[in-house]
């Protein structure tokens, strides 16, 4: 079966979108995205995030506590979002993770809440989505001692170098690239795409975040995600469908649930 392109992580249930919704959906359809993992970066968000899942038949979620909110969650968010895990249409843990270039909760407050979710993600058996940002050697640290390759997943809009990409691909971990991966000055993060194991790799918008190259200055969507996908085919040596199909695959074992959902055809 030939697949369709996949955004592996964007934010489609946030105001940005809260005027055209259903249009940008829909702009992806025609664009040829037939799945979409909308993220969920704290408690109220991520409700919301699963609301939207649960409403489209080609949306699926994720959910947690990103690092700028760490400070404010509490030990009964992390009781709720652990019940709210358990749908079917959640597929992992996240965005989860270290920020300490915006540092917008303390760094140890940050480091805890990582570690938490990590041990829940552990105890539902599900992936986790990471985000980080000028943390990597912190963010290693607490992976490690927290087994984070138990549940393996995804390293969010790498932006590390190559030797953290290495260290996160012998933990088993995916790296997914947004539409940064296009920007001009974005050469480093190319020449780690090129040599990350193409089998390992995963295309994602960010949206409404990262917009890449060809439609900067407006609002991302996933329907702009066929501009990475382009970039991402032209760096690997590989004709657009056959990079496609090989994305569709490496969802499938980043989120291992996906082959349980009997309403997700589009993928090999």
């Amino acid at each position: 079966m030939e697949a369709g392109l996949v955004d592996t992580h964007c934010h489609l249930h946030m105001d940005n979108y809260r005027k055209d919704r259903q249009a940008v959906i829909e702009r992806a359809r025609k664009e040829g995205v037939t799945l979409m993992i909308t993220i969920g970066i704290d408690l109220g968000d991520s409700q919301a995030a699963l609301a939207l899942a649960q409403g489209e038949k080609d949306v699926l979620c994720t959910l947690g506590f990103h690092p700028h909110g760490a400070g404010r969650v509490t030990r009964e968010d992390l009781s709720l979002l652990e019940e709210m895990a358990r749908h079917e249409k959640v597929v992992a843990l996240g965005e989860m993770g270290l920020d300490y270039y915006r540092d917008l909760s303390p760094r140890r407050v940050q480091q805890r809440v990582f570690a938490d979710q990590l041990e829940l993600a552990k105890a539902l058996g599900k992936p986790v989505v990471i985000h980080c940002r000028d943390a990597y050697r912190d963010l290693i640290r607490i992976m490690r001692e927290h087994q984070a390759y138990q549940v393996r997943g995804i390293i969010h809009c790498f932006s590390g170098d190559w030797n953290a990409a290495l260290i996160f691909l012998d933990m088993g971990f995916f790296l997914s690239f947004a539409g940064n991966l296009t920007y001009p000055r974005a050469e480093n993060l190319r020449e780690i795409f090129k040599k990350t194991p193409g089998d390992r790799l995963l295309m994602e918008t960010d949206a409404p975040f990262l917009t890449p190259q060809d439609r900067r200055g407006k609002r991302n969507e996933p329907a702009f995600i066929k501009y990475t996908y382009r970039l991402g085919a032209k760096l690997k040596g590989l004709e657009l469908e056959d990079w496609i199909n090989q994305v569709a695959i490496n969802v499938r074992g980043a989120f291992p649930s996906l082959p349980n959902l009997h309403y997700i055809e589009s993928l090999p």
